[in-house]
């Protein structure tokens, strides 16, 4: 059997190693979009935070199985749709994650000094994409919307010292940017309360563990929340606990007028309603909060405006709120509602043989180990109907030469993952010149270039 993945991200790797590993005769071709593999694994993961990105190992052993190959530099959809795939292939999975984000819907969200933690972490983290975003740095404050890992990144790359930020895989222009930066001080703001935050304990201590910053808690937030989260699940227990310890604790004696010369806080109860425009009207000022009270407990409390509200000033904002998929191909059925693949265990619904993994398929949450058990999931089920008969696969598919001759029909040139494996060593070579473990290309047309493409 052939089968096709698109989208080399956490979702499409986990989902090839399965079949590969569970079907000795299946033949799993990748597709993806950029010239480079690996998703969020490279695009999203901090700089900082070196060891996550270590799966990379297993998707590259992966990669250079007989029965894998990697065709990147392919948009599904345009390139080649997916229909055409169908024709190609026993099997189609599509794993291509959450590719936009979803928007605040407020006056003033388009203003200059306000992004998405979808582009901001893209830039940092060398998306093409993003690479000419140049965020302006040039204030004191800056806010983030959110209390998830991704808004607790952002807040721990704008206020880490440079001496650690080098040595990480940190793009080389937003190094530069960060180190004029005059952000000192991130507020993070959530519409619920401490027991909702969605952050996990690790990121959290990382981030009061930053050193010359200081976290500032206001205890009031945590009044009674001891007996409140008694009976909660340990992670949410471990983390309210900590948010507590931080919020009581003094200070370390201020020696000599020594304060951390940079601070960061979390704010509950508030809910975004308009960012505040500059007096000339060109950039964001400052944003105006609806104070809210919570209905409800736990995870399905719901955040209700008081009629008060909160002005904040700040020159830069950032939202955090979440990322969206988007609809790849008209053939294949999408609900914008919920920005998902409407599936059963991975089974597109209504179209045998079509299957979807990742974010795609459950919704833009969860860490890597998430992904990697809903990506075996939808394997399995691909397994499953291989040998239960429900995909027939006496007609034989001629896989990636029926793709190759559409794509050169339409001036389109794979890039292969020994391609990739060029690329990567030139990478390498330039950050072991700068002291750092890679030095990230940003630019499409460099690495076509790099493989003499």
């Amino acid at each position: 059997p052939r089968v096709c993945v698109v989208g080399s991200g956490p979702a499409g790797f986990y989902t090839a190693q399965h079949i590969l590993k569970h079907h000795g005769g299946a033949l799993v071709d990748i597709y993806e979009k950029l010239p480079v593999p690996f998703g969020l694994v490279r695009f999203g993961v901090a700089p900082d935070h070196p060891e996550v990105k270590n799966v990379i190992n297993t998707f590259t052993q992966t990669a250079r199985s007989e029965r894998c190959a990697y065709y990147g530099n392919v948009t599904v959809g345009r390139d080649v749709t997916v229909p055409e795939l169908q024709q190609a292939y026993h099997a189609v999975v599509l794993s291509y994650g959450a590719e936009d984000n979803r928007v605040l819907g407020i006056p003033g969200e388009n203003l200059p000094g306000v992004y998405s933690a979808r582009a901001f972490v893209g830039w940092y983290n060398g998306l093409p994409e993003n690479r000419e975003l140049k965020p302006d740095l040039s204030c004191e404050t800056a806010l983030i919307l959110g209390h998830g890992n991704v808004a607790l990144d952002i807040a721990r790359i704008l206020l880490s010292p440079l001496q650690l930020l080098r040595k990480t895989d940190i793009t080389d222009s937003s190094l530069a940017a960060l180190a004029c930066s005059k952000v000192k001080r991130v507020w993070l703001v959530g519409r619920r309360g401490p027991l909702q935050v969605a952050f996990t304990i690790k990121e959290l201590r990382e981030m009061i563990n930053l050193p010359g910053a200081r976290a500032v808690l206001d205890p009031a937030d945590f009044t009674g929340l001891e007996n409140a989260v008694k009976d909660a699940p340990r992670p949410r227990k471990r983390v309210t606990e900590l948010m507590i310890k931080t919020a009581l604790e003094k200070p370390a004696e201020v020696q000599a007028g020594a304060a951390a010369p940079r601070v960061w806080g979390l704010k509950f109860q508030r809910s975004p309603q308009e960012v505040l425009p500059s007096a000339d009207g060109r950039r964001a000022r400052g944003i105006r909060m609806a104070l809210t009270r919570l209905e409800g407990s736990g995870d399905s409390a719901k955040a209700v405006p008081t009629g008060d509200v909160e002005e904040l000033e700040c020159g830069l904002v950032v939202s955090s709120i979440g990322y969206r998929s988007l609809l790849l191909d008209p053939a294949v059925p999408f609900d914008s509602q919920r920005g998902v693949i409407p599936n059963s265990s991975g089974r597109v619904e209504g179209v045998p043989g079509l299957y979807c993994s990742g974010w795609v398929k459950r919704g833009p949450t969860g860490v890597i180990i998430t992904t990697m058990n809903d990506s075996f999931d939808t394997a399995q089920s691909v397994l499953e109907d291989l040998q239960g008969g429900v995909l027939d696969i006496s007609p034989s598919r001629e896989g990636f030469g029926v793709v190759e001759s559409i794509l050169r029909s339409r001036g389109v040139r794979p890039v292969s993952f020994s391609d990739w494996e060029k690329i990567d060593a030139a990478e390498v070579a330039r950050g072991r010149a700068a002291g750092k473990p890679r030095e990230k290309i940003v630019d499409p047309v460099e690495m076509l270039q790099i493989i003499g493409h």
